[in-house]
């Protein structure tokens, strides 16, 4: 049996699952999500393939996790992005401009990778949960900015943030992209707000 390398056994279980979650993520931002296999993140980790097992049923599993983990991540920095922020446009503006500069960083580019391996049925509703979560700042700024329809104002907003993305991704200069993105959504949803 192995050396447990904490002070309790629920901490030791803890360590080691991080453990495997950071050598998949390693995996997967140096060659893409489907390098995470079982062999491969327990050869990163240092560990027998079959202590994987004890921690996720398969490497889909262990994706999920990982998915999971940065749409945390990324609720968590947009939420600190509005936070204050009392105006509804300004809470849009900050979350436009957080949201761009995610993209910016290159981190979004993990999610897309995470996104191409199939997802355990079970884990569906989980990751729908955390998507939910990480737009609820940027759906309650859209409810309190007088819009009738919040549906069509957010889906003419993930328009203009995707093609912001989609520039940003191809090499412009990221702070350029997200100020039009910005000036273009809020002069756009005034316009709604006022119909």
């Amino acid at each position: 049996m192995p050396k447990i390398q904490a002070p309790t056994l629920a901490l030791h279980r803890e360590l080691r699952r991080q453990q495997l979650m950071s050598a998949a993520l390693e995996l997967a931002l140096s060659n893409g999500a489907d390098s995470i296999t079982v062999a491969a993140v327990a050869a990163k980790a240092g560990l027998a393939r079959s202590s994987i097992y004890e921690y996720f049923a398969s490497s889909a599993d262990l994706v999920a996790d990982l998915v999971i983990e940065e749409l945390d991540h990324y609720t968590k920095r947009l939420a600190e992005a509005v936070a204050g922020a009392t105006d509804p446009y300004h809470r849009i503006e900050l979350w436009i401009t957080e949201s761009l500069r995610y993209v910016a960083d290159g981190r979004h580019m993990l999610v897309k990778s995470l996104n191409t391996i199939n997802t355990p049925e079970d884990r569906k509703d989980e990751i729908l949960m955390g998507h939910r979560r990480m737009m609820a700042p940027l759906q309650a700024a859209l409810t309190e900015s007088g819009i009738a329809d919040v549906r069509v104002a957010s889906a003419l907003l993930a328009s203009v943030t995707d093609a912001a993305s989609i520039r940003i991704d191809a090499g412009n200069a990221a702070e350029l992209e997200i100020q039009s993105a910005v000036t273009f959504a809020l002069a756009g949803l005034r316009a709604l707000a006022r119909n």
